[in-house]
């Protein structure tokens, strides 16, 4: 697969390194050339240095790795090369305090379909930090991390599904694109409590199992 990537972030070095060594190719795309060629350097395997249009119109998947903010103007610039591609957003809208700054408005995913309309705008890797992506593979007593996507286009879901895989990841269908909202707010509750309250996330859920109640648990019988 052809994956065009704009940013020159961690969240660019993370993922496009899971990518490169899966045999993927990659073009990084930066509106300073310099740090796009450090980054590809640094990642090696064929990563090819590039501007941010030359990034579009090379990827059948475009990876916005850019700041919530920056990736919507950044598509509207870009809107012709980015027509019929998967364009895959990892950006989290959280500011100071943990707000979502999207809070009464569009989520980021929507905010860059609406900049770029004609490509197919999924959501995912926007839950951990990029050091988490990083790691190869993220897994947890045992368990491959799981990556909620979320996507109108099935083609496009297709395509991201192979790359969480190829990150070492298990893809999770988290609904359409109207849903993407609701997995930034889960970000910014998540980076609350792991950040402002040093708080174990994946405690206050509990084992699929018991997800309707303890009834439907392996341990549900009750004696007297």
């Amino acid at each position: 697969m052809r994956i065009g990537v704009l940013g020159t972030g961690d969240m660019a070095d993370a993922l496009a390194t899971h990518w490169v060594g899966a045999g993927h190719e990659v073009a990084i795309g930066g509106r300073d050339l310099a740090k796009a060629e450090r980054l590809a350097s640094r990642i090696g395997g064929g990563a090819e240095p590039v501007g941010l249009r030359t990034a579009a119109e090379f990827g059948q998947v475009v990876l916005a790795a850019l700041p919530f903010g920056v990736g919507a103007d950044v598509a509207r610039g870009l809107r012709a090369p980015l027509d019929g591609k998967v364009l895959l957003d990892c950006s989290n809208p959280v500011g100071p305090g943990f707000r979502l700054l999207t809070e009464g408005g569009p989520s980021a995913a929507r905010r860059l379909a609406t900049a770029a309309p004609g490509a197919h705008v999924v959501k995912a890797f926007n839950i951990c930090h990029e050091d988490v992506w990083r790691m190869r593979p993220p897994v947890f007593d045992g368990r491959p991390l799981a990556v909620p996507v979320c996507g109108d286009d099935e083609a496009a879901l297709v395509r991201v599904h192979e790359l969480v895989r190829d990150v070492g990841c298990e893809p999770v269908a988290g609904g359409g694109l109207d849903r993407a909202g609701i997995l930034e707010a889960t970000a910014a509750l998540f980076i609350g409590l792991w950040v402002g309250e040093r708080a174990d996330a994946q405690a206050i859920a509990p084992p699929l199992a018991y997800a309707a109640g303890p009834a439907a648990g392996p341990s549900s019988s009750v004696t007297a």
